[in-house]
């Protein structure tokens, strides 16, 4: 049932987001993921957790060379809750909200992550430094406010478009007002 190029597609994903350096340790990165889109059906109608395996394990790898923070998002049956690690719950003092997902309410992604994760909670919401949306799942209310999305080589897995984007600080203080420089190599969209 899994098909072996997503792994790959997958794996070219995270090679591309550890060698951009945008990834700090620490940082929160959220997941949303569509397992039935990968498979190549519409979302939420043929989810499973062997595709939601292969993915979660293409992570977490990410997470050991980055030393990031993951956060799985929940379908919409679920309000797009995050699955967190309890500790990360308290680092970025996350308030735990009462749910376990399943699959079809929470999706695959959240499910499977929920049964792997040490000791995992559910939160309401994060705001996250950055994240990949695999399906169109819109991760976006789960990001800081100034998003910055990437235009990495690979853009799918299996048959589902994946999007990446980092965050930036906001720009305040008007015309007189001095700034770090910023990567100018990234274009606004």
């Amino acid at each position: 049932m899994v098909d072996q190029t997503f792994d790959q597609e997958l794996e070219a994903i995270t090679r591309e987001w550890v060698e951009s350096g945008y990834l700090h340790e620490g940082d929160l990165f959220v997941i949303g993921c569509s397992t039935s889109e990968v498979a190549g059906e519409k979302i939420g109608t043929a989810g499973t957790e062997e595709i939601a395996a292969t993915i979660f394990h293409g992570l977490k790898k990410l997470q050991e060379q980055t030393k990031i923070q993951l956060a799985f998002q929940c379908c919409e049956h679920l309000n797009r809750a995050l699955v967190v690690e309890r500790q990360t719950a308290k680092v970025y003092h996350l308030e735990e909200v009462s749910v376990v997902p399943v699959p079809k309410a929470g999706g695959s992604m959240a499910s499977f992550a929920y049964k792997q994760l040490n000791d995992p909670v559910v939160v309401e919401r994060v705001q996250a430094d950055a994240g990949i949306d695999i399906g169109e799942t819109m991760i976006g209310m789960h990001l800081k406010p100034v998003a910055v999305p990437l235009r990495f080589t690979n853009r799918f897995i299996g048959n589902a478009r994946a999007n990446v984007a980092r965050t930036r600080p906001k720009l305040i203080g008007g015309e007189r007002a001095q700034y770090k420089p910023i990567d100018t190599n990234q274009q606004c969209t």
